[in-house]
């Protein structure tokens, strides 16, 4: 193993968005237990200093690799297509159209059915962005493109989480 290589490259799993989740998280478990510094109790400052570092290198990997927006910005980062977020707010115009109405649905809503409701829709489109991006990153190789998307479902991602604090709120209220 070498501290350089990618993450990918570190867990021996090809450079795609489609994973096998279970499979990562076993190889993230081996790894561990390989690189954990309390196997190296007995040795040296040196040695545990490394398996630290490997240690938190692994659990760094593991962070990207296993969350599938974090894993789709790699991707893009990767193959030269920044996502930028903080500086490219750039969306198509339908998606900001959307992002207004689904705002203007969280403002008014009154009721559970009603957040529920908009929750559901919100978990559909973020499944469809999902969808999206693994076409664009594993079939396409269209890196800006997925880059953009990558964007989009990022807004989708902090929109679900306003809902659910929503959803909170009402019950903690009693509603």
């Amino acid at each position: 193993m070498n501290l350089q290589s990618n993450d990918f490259e570190l867990f021996d799993i090809p450079p795609r968005f489609a994973q096998d989740r279970a499979a990562m998280e076993a190889r993230w478990k081996e790894m561990q237990r390989e690189a954990h510094p309390d196997k190296f109790a007995a040795q040296a400052g040196a040695a545990q200093r490394v398996a630290m570092q490997w240690s938190v290198r692994i659990n760094e990997a593991w962070q990207r690799l296993k969350d599938p927006l974090k894993r789709a910005a790699y991707l893009c980062e990767l193959n030269g297509a920044p996502i930028n977020a903080e500086n490219n707010t750039a969306m198509p115009g339908a998606f900001l159209m959307q992002q207004m109405e689904w705002r203007e649905a969280l403002d008014e809503a009154t009721t559970s059915a009603e957040l529920e409701a908009l929750q559901a829709e919100v978990r559909t489109a973020r499944q469809a962005a999902l969808q999206g991006i693994e076409a664009l990153l594993d079939t396409a190789h269209d890196f800006p493109a997925a880059a953009q998307q990558v964007r989009t479902l990022m807004f989708i991602e902090r929109f679900k989480s306003d809902i659910a604090d929503r959803i909170d709120a009402k019950v903690d209220d009693g509603q």
